[in-house]
């Protein structure tokens, strides 16, 4: 059995449940653990489990007992005195580098990580299209004005993490720079025409200021569990410019334009050591920006 930790946000729960789907594809029994979203979680996510909201096919989740096998909750001195006697075949594998292939020849493990690569999902991204469907039919009614509007234009998705992504500094710092966006959006003006700039941020009015141009619209409405209309309008505009977030990855990824371009920055955060060739290669069909505008 195969048991996949859920954690992090809509972004990271979504991969978590796109390797679901990788491994029950590969015909293995699969399990998603989402303890740490329960109220009684010894380690409680801040964030809410929002896999729900989705219209996607339910994943099985694991049992107290089968989490059991992997995951030592007791608190009881005879219970772990028994597993350190006995010991276990069962392994706790946890994510120490950006690509893990080795996880597909393994049985009887329980996966701690993000899983965000996406040479993981290069062979099955058509069956994530089509089993991760959004709500379309409980937005709210100016998603749908914007849905609308979309299908009639070159619309390009901007997504901007301001906060401590901004900060030089800090972990995700100093990556999607004013540099990055403007090669971006060159980018695309070059090969799109009259590109329509949707752009979603954290600051809506740092952006409104930045990104006045008449060929722009900042969306600011979607709010709280209302956020993954956000990702909707992302995936359903011909092309993608992304921040080094998940979240509009996804947007990214579950676009179906099959003419797109998906824009993201070289790397994710500041602690990837990589080469350019092995970027190339686990991100295939995206196109690599750095943090000094540079494509690479």
């Amino acid at each position: 059995m195969i048991i996949i930790r859920v954690k992090g946000g809509l972004g990271n729960q979504l991969y978590q449940y796109a390797m679901y789907l990788v491994f029950k594809e590969m015909g293995r029994e699969v399990r998603l653990d989402i303890t740490d979203y329960l109220p009684d979680a010894r380690e409680p996510e801040k964030r809410e489990y929002e896999l729900l909201l989705f219209h996607l096919e339910p994943p099985v989740l694991a049992s107290k007992h089968e989490r059991s096998q992997f995951v030592d909750d007791s608190i009881k001195i005879t219970a772990r005195i028994r597993r350190k006697l006995f010991g276990s075949s069962s392994v706790i594998l946890k994510e120490t580098k950006d690509y893990m292939p080795e996880i597909f020849m393994k049985d009887n493990i329980y996966l701690d990580g993000f899983w965000n690569c996406d040479k993981y999902y290069q062979d099955v991204l058509e069956k994530l299209q089509e089993t991760i469907l959004f709500p379309e039919e409980i937005a709210p009614s100016k998603t749908k004005e914007i849905l609308e509007k979309i299908s009639t234009q070159n619309a390009v998705s901007i997504h901007i993490r301001r906060g401590d992504y901004v900060e030089k500094d800090s972990f995700y710092g100093n990556i999607c720079t004013d540099e990055y966006y403007d090669s971006a959006m060159k980018f695309i003006q070059e090969k799109t025409e009259n590109p329509y700039f949707y752009i979603f941020s954290d600051e809506p009015e740092y952006v409104k200021k930045k990104y006045s141009m008449g060929n722009c619209m900042i969306v600011d409405w979607n709010k709280n569990q209302n956020s993954l209309f956000d990702m909707l309008i992302m995936s359903k505009c011909k092309h993608n410019i992304c921040a080094n977030s998940t979240f509009s990855m996804w947007g990214a990824r579950l676009n179906q334009n099959q003419g797109k371009q998906c824009i993201r920055p070289l790397k994710h955060d500041n602690s990837q050591k990589f080469s350019l060739e092995y970027m190339h290669d686990t991100w295939k069909n995206w196109i690599l920006i750095d943090e000094f505008g540079t494509l690479v």
